[in-house]
């Protein structure tokens, strides 16, 4: 009925008016000022449940931009910490302080380097010819070659990621840090939008976002769990929708927003050096570790790991100078 009504709101207040006075003793069929009555204590009903609705939606907004407000100014703060920390780093003498860590692997190579003095000068040193050296190093290029040709072939079709360690896509675009994901969805309608117009449905492990009448812009299962109840989202210029979403895990990067998606190549992302210190010991020495390992394979040098096998061998090899190496090839 409210449908067919073109003149709005007093065109429906017409024909109901006018139907009760047709069709009905409404007015007429008890004492004075009844009729009357009934509808004014019907209106104050609805109009203070109105109220009511109101000021809870506008409360609703206000806690989530405040909410916005209070990350903003988080990653602002850590943001100015890491400028901080990186002209602090240019400023430190060269000269500085090690660790006791540190400390301990200086003295093991210091121990090694004796070691292999003490055998060169009692005449048990192995020479290693420059043919060798050369063998040494085209071995060398050519493992590094495969091994790249190995992880492009597994990154092929994979997109870089964008500043924020997402991806800028057609419909909208996303970041993420350790722990969160930022959605931003813009709708290019006539209109501008209001919450009751938005259709939001966040699961452990699916995500829905779209306006009413249209086809969702996000509607499909999500690369890993989010945590629903720290998930919020809001309207900003009444043109665009921003979800900020809790990782359960916060130990990895995503490569998509939903299984749909094309992926970005994790191994390209940046992660946020002021984060670290937020971890506790053992968390930040794996993750440094990680960021370690990635940053020696993409110069083709070796690993941690591969590096400590290379170094016993190379022990291995300086206390048995009678054994010879020349021919072989270690992989």
């Amino acid at each position: 009925m409210a449908q067919q009504c073109e003149g709005g709101v007093q065109e429906l207040l017409d024909e109901f008016f006018s139907f009760l006075c047709r069709k009905t003793d409404f007015y007429t069929g008890a004492e004075e000022k009844t009729a009357e009555k009934l509808i004014m204590d019907k209106f104050n009903i609805y109009q203070q449940r109105a109220y009511k609705f109101r000021d809870q939606r506008r409360e609703e907004m206000q806690q989530a931009d405040k909410k916005i407000k209070e990350r903003q100014a988080r990653k602002a703060e850590e943001e100015r910490k890491l400028v901080e920390e990186k002209i602090k780093q240019q400023e430190e003498p060269k000269i500085r302080e090690i660790t006791d860590e540190e400390a301990e692997c200086l003295q093991k190579e210091i121990d090694q380097q004796k070691d292999q003095n003490v055998a060169n000068g009692s005449g048990e040193k192995m020479d290693i010819s420059e043919e060798e050296e050369k063998d040494k190093k085209e071995e060398a290029e050519e493992t590094k070659s495969d091994h790249d040709s190995d992880e492009d072939e597994k990154d092929k079709g994979k997109i870089k990621p964008n500043a924020g360690n997402g991806a800028d896509l057609d419909n909208y675009k996303w970041t993420q840090t350790l722990e969160e994901l930022e959605i931003r969805i813009p709708f290019y309608v006539t209109f501008p939008i209001k919450g009751k117009d938005v259709v939001v449905e966040v699961h452990r492990k699916h995500l829905k976002v779209g306006l009413k009448g249209h086809p969702p812009v996000i509607d499909g299962v999500t690369y890993n769990e989010m945590k629903v109840e720290e998930s919020t989202w809001v309207i900003q210029d009444r043109k665009e929708v921003v979800l900020t979403i809790e990782k359960v895990n916060k130990m990895e990067w995503w490569s998509q927003v939903v299984t749909t998606d094309p992926e970005i190549n994790t191994k390209k992302v940046q992660p946020e050096n002021s984060k670290l210190s937020d971890l506790d010991g053992e968390t930040r020495s794996m993750v440094e570790k990680m960021m370690y390992d990635q940053r020696q394979k993409e110069m083709g040098k070796p690993t941690s790991d591969e590096q400590k096998k290379q170094d016993v061998l190379k022990k291995f090899m300086t206390q048995h100078p009678e054994m010879d190496f020349s021919k072989c090839k270690f992989n």
